[in-house]
C-alpha cells in the first residue's frame, strides 16, 4: 500500500513511519507547514520541520513539506480569535484535525495517488461487526487522543492508519531509541502551537482583536470586581478575577460579552444537570440513549443520556447522570459508547459536537 505518513517532527509520527515500513508499505513522509509565526510548543516550529526531515532521512524515505499556512490561518487561527472575541472557548487542535489533517492533507494525498494517510495519534481504529470503522481510545490511557479525532467520519477511516495507537508511549520511545531516531528523547508537544509560552494567549489575542474590560458580579448581580479583558475569561475559571479573599472558592459561571459581565458563583453554582450541543458530527447514525461524555482533551468521561431537543433538529441535549461541571460554550463534547472487544472493554467514539 502507498501511504502518506504525516510527520510532525515528534517521536510518535517518526515511529509510525518506521512501523509502516516494517509492515512492507511504500511510505512517503509529509510535513504540513501550518503556522508561519513563532512557536515554542514543540509543534509546527521550524525545528519540527527539520526534525521530520531528518527522521525521514534516517528511515530512508522521501519527505515533502506542504505549505498550508493560508488554510491554517483561515480555518484555525481566525476562528480561534473570533471565538474568544464572542465569549466562547475554542478547540483549535480539533479544528486543525477537522480542516487540515483529515481534509486538506487528504485531498493532497488523493491528488498524489496515495492509498492511505497515516498519523502518529494515540488512538485506535475499531472494526465493527458490519465492517465499518470507528475511532477508539488508544492503548495508552494517559496519552489517548481519540477526543481530538471525533470529527473523522467512518467513511474516511477506510483510508486512515494509526499504528502507534496500539502502543504505550514508553513502547514508542523504546522503538525510537532502538532505531536511533533523533526524536526518541524529544518532549511531547504542549498546548496550542501558535501561542508561545513567552507571550501567552492574551498578547496573541490583543494583537488580533480588541480586548474589553468587564464587571464581575455575584449570582445576585452585585458587582464584586472587574477584569481587564472579558475575552480572556472562561467558564470554570477561578484565578485572575481580581476578587477579595473569601471563605469559599468562587468560579466563573457565565461570560456575557454583550453586556461586559462575568458572573461568579460557588462550586455548587458551577454544577448543572444538562448541556446542549450543536454542530454535531456522528460516526454513522445519530445516537440516542446512554453514552460516556468527555468535555476536554484530558478530561474524564462521565455518563449521560443524549436526547433530541424538540423543535431544534440540529441540536442534542446531554442529561448528566450526576450533576456535572458547566461546559464552556465553544468546547468540543465527545460521545463514547463502551463495547467488548474479545472480552476486553473498549470505548469507541460515536459522535461529538460543540457546547452551547
Amino acid at each position: 500500500m502507498k501511504v502518506l505518513a504525516a510527520l510532525s517532527g515528534g517521536v510518535d509520527s517518526s515511529v509510525m513511519a518506521a512501523l509502516l515500513l516494517a509492515q512492507g508499505h511504500e511510505v512517503v513522509g509529509a510535513t504540513m507547514k501550518l503556522w508561519g509565526g513563532e512557536s515554542d510548543s514543540g509543534c509546527c516550529s521550524v525545528s519540527d520541520v527539520e526534525d521530520a526531515r531528518r527522521s525521514a532521512a534516517q528511515l530512508g524515505i522521501d519527505h515533502h513539506v506542504f505549505n498550508f499556512t493560508e488554510e491554517f490561518n483561515a480555518e484555525v487561527v481566525d476562528p480561534y480569535v473570533d471565538a474568544y472575541a464572542n465569549g466562547r472557548t475554542p478547540n483549535p487542535c480539533i479544528e486543525c484535525n477537522r480542516k487540515l489533517k483529515f481534509d486538506v492533507l487528504f485531498r493532497r494525498a488523493d491528488m498524489l495517488g496515495f492509498d492511505a494517510v497515516a498519523t502518529g495519534h494515540h488512538a485506535r481504529i475499531h472494526v465493527m461487526p458490519d465492517g465499518s470503522r470507528r475511532i477508539a481510545r488508544g492503548a495508552d490511557e494517559r496519552k489517548d487522543q481519540s477526543y481530538v479525532l471525533y470529527p473523522v467520519r467512518a467513511a474516511d477511516l477506510e483510508r486512515v492508519l494509526l499504528p502507534v495507537g496500539e502502543m504505550t508511549k514508553d513502547e514508542v520511545r523504546t522503538i525510537a531509541a532502538d532505531l536511533g531516531l533523533r526524536t526518541a528523547p524529544k518532549p511531547d508537544s504542549q498546548d496550542v502551537c501558535f501561542i508561545t509560552k513567552t507571550d501567552g494567549r492574551e498578547a496573541f489575542l490583543a494583537a488580533r482583536t480588541e480586548l474589553h474590560p468587564a464587571r464581575v458580579v455575584d449570582s445576585d448581580g452585585h458587582q464584586v470586581g472587574t477584569v481587564d479583558a472579558i475575552e480572556m475569561v472562561t467558564i470554570g475559571q477561578r484565578r485572575g478575577l481580581n476578587l477579595a479573599g473569601g471563605a469559599e472558592p468562587r468560579f466563573v459561571t457565565d461570560v456575557d460579552v454583550a453586556t461586559s459581565t462575568v458572573t461568579i458563583g460557588s462550586r455548587r453554582d458551577l454544577m448543572i444537570d444538562s448541556t446542549d450541543i450543536a454542530n454535531l458530527v456522528w460516526a454513522t447514525e445519530p445516537v440516542h440513549g446512554e453514552v460516556l461524555v468527555q468535555c476536554s482533551a484530558h478530561g474524564t468521561a462521565a455518563p449521560a443520556r443524549v436526547e433530541q431537543i424538540e423543535g431544534r433538529p440540529d441540536e442534542m441535549r446531554l442529561l448528566w447522570s450526576e450533576p456535572h461541571r458547566r461546559v464552556a460554550p465553544g468546547q468540543s463534547v465527545v460521545l463514547y459508547q463502551a463495547l467488548t472487544n474479545g472480552g476486553v472493554p473498549r470505548e469507541i467514539v460515536v459522535g461529538g459536537g460543540i457546547a452551547n
